[in-house]
């Protein structure tokens, strides 16, 4: 081909080009954030298959030792130590990323990726009551904000890749990529949704969960075995169900609120606080002798679904987490929110007519919405994890559950979008006008 000819056939290409980019004008964002979406998924999933399997290592070394539950003061102490002499600025965990989404300021420092995960491990190793979201959140945010200013993003993008970076930490460590796309989107504005950033948001979730499963990484998958036709007598047990959901996931929220401020009223060393709610949990464990309320708790989840545990399992779960992370233990609430949800739904099987497996799936995802704000995001993994057959059931008890928790977070730094209530305050409004 002459060079004449070559000119001429870049040019056409170059005008086809930008008549493309005119009549579809979305086609460079796509590119743009599939490319970014693709990284940051792939660093995202892998540090997420990373600490899953590193978690499954440690739970099963200590269940194997269990003198190791008896350290958990020095433990605690040494977490402590680490987030107050170098870890100050990242304490607030994912409060923070939810606060560089509403106001992005300073990037996010990358030592929240090792600080959460080496203070997420040791609560595990030495039995503390924790979750793994608060981590895979933490971890994603911290390694994605790192690429801002590389990837000359503005701060309505960089909005968008935290966003992104949420849903696939969240989508990636419980394989379910399309709750976390869609918790990405949901968890930081109550009752609103950041549409600008659905593409990032579900192209992160996919890839990283996909990039997980790569490292032969397995999640924990449930089975519901009878869903009963949806009847007006269903429907009403199933609201009846949602009401005891929605007042746990107050509970909660006020309750782990309340605890961590008294253990900072009390105990002004901060290293002190893990250590001394190490000694109470390290303690109870002793007295009551299993640790059935330690750990993630999976076994328990399972066993939910297909067997009648004791009544009160949620309640001694929920003391367990509360002082664990009020005291200052790293981890998340999600996992111990599904144990908590799954326990009360087989507890309240003892007088509600609906199966038991249903019910512990029902609780599982409306404690969870209820505690967090994220009512689409949990119907959407309850239809990922146990069916699409159970629908109606879940999207009753996680919307019950909204409602009745109130304004009640375990993210204290997340904004009212749409009141739940139509009654609009001062508050509200002012901050609608910020965003």
């Amino acid at each position: 081909m002459s060079k004449s000819k070559k000119h001429s056939f870049s040019k056409k290409i170059h005008l086809h080009f930008k008549i493309g980019v005119k009549k579809y004008p979305s086609v460079p964002y796509i590119l743009k954030w599939t490319l970014i979406c693709s990284f940051i998924g792939f660093l995202i999933g892998s540090a997420s298959a990373g600490f899953l399997q590193s978690l499954d290592w440690v739970t099963d070394f200590r269940e194997k030792n269990l003198w190791l539950i008896a350290l958990l003061p020095v433990g605690g102490f040494f977490i402590g130590l680490l987030y107050y002499y170098l870890g100050k600025d990242i304490e607030a965990g994912n409060n923070l990323l939810i606060d560089t989404i509403h106001d992005p300021k300073q990037i996010i420092p990358f030592r929240m990726a090792p600080f959460v995960y080496i203070g997420t491990i040791a609560t595990h190793f030495f039995g503390g009551s924790a979750g793994r979201e608060g981590t895979a959140l933490q971890m994603a945010g911290a390694i994605a904000d790192q690429f801002s200013k590389p990837f000359r993003l503005t701060e309505s993008e960089r909005k968008i890749l935290i966003i992104a970076a949420i849903s696939a930490g969240f989508g990636s460590v419980f394989g379910t990529p399309l709750a976390g796309a869609i918790f990405g989107l949901e968890v930081f504005l109550i009752g609103r949704l950041k549409y600008d950033a659905i593409f990032p948001a579900f192209a992160a979730g996919i890839i990283a969960d996909l990039v997980t499963k790569l490292w032969q990484t397995h999640h924990t998958y449930y089975h519901i075995d009878l869903i009963p036709d949806v009847s007006f007598t269903t429907i009403i047990y199933a609201i009846i169900a949602g009401i005891f959901f929605g007042i746990c996931a107050a509970t909660f929220s006020k309750v782990i609120h309340w605890t961590g401020k008294l253990f900072k009223s009390k105990i002004t060393y901060p290293p002190l606080r893990p250590f001394i709610g190490g000694i109470i949990v390290a303690s109870a464990v002793c007295v009551i002798g299993t640790t059935k309320y330690i750990g993630l708790g999976i076994p328990t989840i399972v066993a939910s679904f297909d067997q009648q545990l004791p009544a009160y399992d949620f309640v001694l779960k929920m003391i367990f987490t509360i002082i664990t992370l009020s005291a200052g233990f790293k981890g998340g609430e999600v996992t111990p929110l599904f144990f908590i949800g799954a326990t009360l739904g087989n507890a309240l099987s003892y007088f509600i007519a609906l199966p038991t497996g249903l019910l512990a799936g029902m609780g599982f995802v409306a404690v969870f919405a209820g505690a967090t704000n994220t009512p689409m995001a949990c119907i959407m993994m309850a239809i990922e994890l146990f069916g699409a057959e159970c629908g109606v059931y879940v999207a009753i008890a996680c919307v019950v559950a909204y409602l009745l928790s109130g304004h009640n977070s375990i993210y204290n730094r997340q904004v009212i979008g749409t009141p739940k209530n139509q009654r609009f305050t001062n508050q509200t409004q002012k901050h609608l006008d910020e965003l």
